[in-house]
Parts: structure tokens; C-alpha cells; sequence
């Protein structure tokens, strides 16, 4: 069955939007050590460097979805390019680690907007028979910007400075903001109030956990700077969830398939989030590599994206989703135990090279099928709600990954020689590979298959 030109072009920026908002994610991590060296920044200022940005964008996706179901997919796509790029300019100009978090966080604002409804426009544009080859291209094409993030932002700042990075954005958004105005037809979701107190509690809920992790080492695991905000987050997150606020509505969380898809998402971008902040870092302090050969090293990652991102979203649809995510985030498990066993022992790069290519075939398995799981099944008024439900969670898993990870590096090791980072890199990836292992168990839970063959019964 072929495409039309409306599909192809709801395809194509779709996949270009995802793409610069992923790459966006990653492509700091390799200027990481510039930026520390140039802004004077700690760890807990790396560590907010990224999660600034996951953060926003996490607690604003379903309000970005709503935005979209509301006002018109198109028309907050669009807007929501066009903050990206804007943001991307301020963070290239932040004289300052502070200014430059802020920047970040208004990035991932606009990268809020983009994502819930780059999703939602192209499930809309497909039938679901045809869904599993649509997801499994827009997952290739993210899996692409999962590699070339780090290379890229290496030889950016190699080449010329880490300010470049978010220079580059700039010309993409804008472009892609004009093309979607002019080439994607506008569709809107069921008309519904935002949800305010929603998203207080869903940000408040985020925040609290996230801002506990990343100070508990500086404050103290049990002091009250630590606890309060920790059990605040909790509270606000059971308040949210147990509300059944319009934003996300319980009635989703009935489908196995939701819920369980959900949690196995969130544990591998936990996962897949945390080792890469520290294996991009990994090279240039404790090998004394440049940038651009901290990108390179990053490249056994993204292989097995390149080569079976598209086909892995056809697998799910044919086989159903529980084989793939089952067998890919045991892999994902298995390649970052490798990972940190190998370092630990003082293996060269050599010894990290297989298990890095093992881990991008985990990955590569469980997005396209996770994907498939939580967005395929709900009834079109939902798509909107469910696209963003599942951002939300896959970034907060990458805000949780890199909080969790990073506390366990700086209670293992430190910046202080090559050495120390070597000490606490091993744990830190250690429990990279424990977050994999609990989505392999959250991936027993998708008991039925979730096959193509269903999906028109399902929906009807």
C-alpha cells in the first residue's frame, strides 16, 4: 500500500521536529566538559543543564497535547517550533550556567509543544494498519539523532564551541515551523478546558522527586532538604494520578498495554539517558580525549538504530509488542551490566564496543513496540492525551535516569582525576543496567499481543 504526499510530508516533519528535539537532548552531552570548563559549572550544574530541559518538557507535554486538541494540532506545532528555536538562540547567548538553565528550560517548553503533537498529527494521518511502519520510521529517525547527538555535538564543539550546538537549531525550527503551516492539514482533538490544577500537581509531583535526587548528595539522603521535597513529589504524584485529572484521564490506565508500555518506556530512557550523560563524559576525562572522539566512541549505540529502527516498528505490528520489548530491554539490561564491568575492570575502549552495540539493539526493540503499545489501542479522541502521556513519561524517565545515575557517581567517585570518574562510572552504569532489568519486568505485565491484525477491532 502506498503513501500519499499528505502522509509523506506528516511523516516527514514529524520526524524532523522529533529528530532536532532529540538531538537536542543529546547533543550537550559531549559538551558537557567544555561547558563546565568555559561556565564554571558543577556536577549538580551539569546535571541541571539537562534535566532543565527534560523537566519543562516532561511537565508540559499533556498540557502541549491539550494545547493542540484545543487550539488546532497544526497551529501549536507550529508555535511550538518556533519557541524551540527562539530558546535554542537564548541558550547559545547565556553568558552563565544560571542564564543558560534558564534557557533550557524555556527550550524544553517549546520541545513540549513539538513532540505530543508530532505524534499525534502522524497517527492521525494513518490508518492503523499502517501505523507499525509509520512509528517504525519515526523511531529510526529519532534512533538517528540518538547517534549522531553526541558526534555532532562533539565536532561542534571541537570545531568552533559548545554555543554552536543550539545555534543549529535556529534555522531548522524556523524552517519546519513554515513547512508545517503550509503543508500539513489541521485537525483538533475533543475541545477541553487546560487542566491548571493538573499540571501544578503533575509539576509539582516531578519536580520534588527530581530536585531531591539531584541534591540528596550535597544536602544528605536523609536530611530534610532531601525527604521533603522526595515525599512531596510522591504525594503530589498519587494526588494527580488518583484524581483522574481531564489532562490524563484514568480510563487510560485500563489497557494493560497503556500502563505496562508506559512503565517499560520509562525505565529504558531512565536507563538509556543516564549512561549516555556519563559515557559521553567518559572519554574526555578519563582518557583525555577531545570532544569529537567522545561522539565517535558513542557510535556502537547507534548502529542497530540505523540498520533496524524502521523494520523493528513492522516486527512489533506483526508479531505483537510483548516479544520485542521483553527481548529488547533484557538486552538493553544485559549490554550496560557489560558495560559497567568492563570499565570498572580497566577495559579500553575496545571492551566497551560490543557491549554498546547490545544495549542500541535493546533500544532499538523496545521504542518502536513501546510506542506501538501505549498510542495504538485508544480511540482517536485519546490520541492526543495518550501521545503525550507517553512523551511525559519517557522524559521524566530521562530526568529520573540521570538524577538517579548521578547520585550514585557522586557518592562513588568524582571530577577530581581520571580515576575518581573511572570509581564512580561503573556504579553509575551499574544501576543503568537495574533500570533496564525493572522494564523487562514491567514488559511481562503486556500479557496479549498487540498486533496490526488487532488494531482495526480494537479501534472500532
Amino acid at each position: 500500500m502506498g503513501t500519499t504526499s499528505a502522509q509523506r510530508w506528516a511523516l516527514g516533519l514529524s520526524a524532523v521536529a522529533s529528530f532536532m528535539v532529540v538531538l537536542d537532548m543529546l547533543v550537550v552531552a559531549t559538551a558537557l566538559t567544555a561547558i563546565q570548563r568555559d561556565l564554571g559549572a558543577s556536577l549538580v550544574d551539569l546535571e541541571w543543564t539537562v534535566n532543565a530541559y527534560t523537566l519543562s518538557f516532561a511537565v508540559l507535554l499533556m498540557t502541549g497535547a491539550a494545547l493542540g486538541d484545543r487550539y488546532g494540532r497544526r497551529r501549536v506545532f507550529a508555535a511550538g517550533l518556533a519557541l524551540f528555536a527562539v530558546a535554542s538562540a537564548a541558550c547559545a547567548l547565556a553568558p552563565d550556567v544560571g542564564t543558560l538553565i534558564a534557557a533550557r528550560t524555556v527550550q524544553g517548553a517549546g520541545a513540549a509543544l513539538v513532540m505530543p503533537l508530532a505524534l499525534a498529527l502522524l497517527n492521525g494521518a494513518f490508518p492503523p494498519e499502517r501505523r507499525g511502519w509509520a512509528t517504525g520510521v519515526y523511531g529510526s529517525v529519532t534512533g538517528v539523532a540518538v547517534v549522531l547527538g553526541p558526534v555532532v555535538g562533539g565536532a561542534i564543539t571541537q570545531g568552533a564551541a559548545w554555543e554552536w550546538i543550539f545555534w543549529l537549531n535556529v534555522p531548522i525550527g524556523l524552517v519546519a515551523a513554515a513547512l508545517v503551516r503550509t503543508r500539513i492539514a489541521e485537525s483538533r482533538g475533543p475541545a477541553a478546558t487546560l487542566d491548571l490544577p493538573g499540571l501544578l500537581l503533575a509539576g509539582g509531583a516531578a519536580l520534588g522527586v527530581v530536585w531531591a535526587l539531584v541534591r540528596a548528595d550535597t544536602t544528605g539522603w536523609v536530611s530534610p532538604a532531601t525527604l521533603l521535597p522526595l515525599a512531596g513529589g510522591l504525594v503530589l504524584g498519587v494526588v494527580f494520578v488518583a484524581a483522574g485529572r481531564p489532562m490524563l484521564p484514568l480510563r487510560l490506565f485500563r489497557s494493560r498495554a497503556f500502563s505496562a508500555g508506559n512503565a517499560v518506556v520509562f525505565f529504558a530512557n531512565a536507563a538509556m539517558t543516564g549512561a549516555i550523560f556519563f559515557t559521553a563524559q567518559l572519554p574526555q576525562v578519563a582518557f583525555g580525549a577531545g570532544p569529537l572522539v567522545a561522539g565517535l566512541s558513542l557510535l556502537p549505540w547507534g548502529i542497530m538504530p540505523l540498520l533496524l529502527g524502521a523494520r523493528s516498528g513492522v516486527l512489533a505490528g506483526r508479531y505483537g509488542v510483548r516479544p520485542l520489548v521483553l527481548t529488547g530491554s533484557l538486552l538493553l539490561a544485559a549490554g550496560m551490566g557489560a558495560l559497567a564491568v568492563v570499565v570498572a575492570a580497566g577495559g579500553g575502549y575496545g571492551a566497551m564496543v560490543v557491549p554498546m552495540a547490545v544495549g542500541g539493539l535493546g533500544i532499538t526493540l523496545v521504542l518502536p513496540a513501546a510506542t506501538m503499545a501505549v498510542v495504538s489501542l485508544v480511540a482517536p479522541p485519546d490520541i492526543g492525551r495518550a501521545s503525550g502521556a507517553f512523551s511525559t513519561v519517557r522524559q521524566l524517565g530521562g530526568a529520573f535516569g540521570v538524577a538517579i545515575t548521578g547520585a550514585v557517581f557522586a557518592a562513588t567517585g568524582g571530577y577530581g582525576s581520571p580515576a575518581a570518574f573511572v570509581d564512580g562510572y561503573g556504579p553509575a552504569i551499574g544501576v543503568a543496567a537495574g533500570l533496564a532489568a525493572a522494564g523487562a519486568v514491567a514488559a511481562v505485565a503486556l500479557r496479549r499481543p498487540v498486533t496490526s491484525r488487532r488494531l482495526e477491532a480494537a479501534r472500532s
